[in-house]
C-alpha cells in the first residue's frame, strides 16, 4: 500500500471530502482483510467470529470516526488496532457470558508477542493485561497494540507514536516480557509478581 497516498487521502477525507473516502476504502480494506485473517488464525477452531465480518465491524467503525483529524497511514491503522482490539474482546466476553462460566475463548500468541512459549492465551486475560499494563506505562501498551492489534511494524509504530524506532523496539521487548509474566504467572501465587517490569 502506498503509504503516501493514503496519508493525502486520509487528509482529504478529514476536510471533508467524501470522494477521498471512495478512494480509500480499496486502499484500507485489503489492508483490513489481511489484519483480520492474522488474528483469526491465532484464534482456536471454535472461534465463531469470521475475518470479513470483523473487517466490515472494524471498517463501519474506522469511518464513523468523523471527529478524528487523520494524520496518516499509521495512525489511521493504529485508531484500526484500537478497534480490532475492542471487537475481538467484546466478542470474546460475549462467548464467555454464553457459556455460563466455561473458560473464556483464548487465541495462540506467535513469536511476535509471546516469550519461549506459545500456549493459548485467554484474549480477555490479555485485554485485562494491556489494561494493567496501561496504568503502568501507557505508552508500552500502545505499544503493543500498534504491533499486535494493528500489525504495525516497529517503524510504522514510531510514526504513529512520535517515537524512535529504537524506542519503539525497546518498549516491544520490555512490554511483551511484561505481558509474558502477567499472562503466565498471575494465577500463580507462588509466582513472582507481574506488577514490575524488570
Amino acid at each position: 500500500m502506498a503509504g503516501s497516498g493514503v496519508t493525502e487521502l486520509l487528509s482529504d477525507w478529514s476536510k471533508g471530502d467524501k470522494c477521498a473516502l471512495d478512494r480509500l476504502v480499496p486502499l484500507v480494506y485489503d489492508e483490513l482483510r489481511r489484519i483480520a485473517r492474522h488474528h483469526l488464525s491465532r484464534e482456536e477452531p471454535s472461534h465463531t467470529l469470521q475475518s470479513t465480518a470483523l473487517v466490515h465491524e472494524a471498517y463501519l467503525r474506522l469511518v464513523d470516526q468523523n471527529r478524528v483529524q487523520w494524520q496518516n497511514r499509521a495512525h489511521f491503522f493504529a485508531i484500526a488496532g484500537q478497534l480490532i482490539r475492542r471487537i475481538l474482546v467484546d466478542h470474546a466476553r460475549r462467548r464467555h457470558a454464553g457459556k455460563r462460566g466455561g473458560a473464556a475463548p483464548s487465541l495462540v500468541l506467535d513469536e511476535s508477542l509471546a516469550a519461549p512459549s506459545s500456549n493459548p492465551v485467554d484474549l480477555v486475560a490479555l485485554d485485562d493485561a494491556l489494561n494493567d499494563l496501561s496504568a503502568l506505562d501507557v505508552q508500552q501498551a500502545r505499544v503493543v497494540e500498534l504491533r499486535f492489534f494493528a500489525g504495525l511494524t516497529i517503524a510504522e509504530s514510531a510514526e504513529a507514536l512520535g517515537i524512535s524506532p529504537t524506542t519503539v523496539q525497546r518498549e516491544w521487548t520490555i512490554a511483551r516480557a511484561w505481558l509474558y509474566r502477567y499472562l503466565h504467572f498471575s494465577n500463580n501465587p507462588s509466582a513472582p509478581s507481574a506488577g514490575a517490569v524488570s
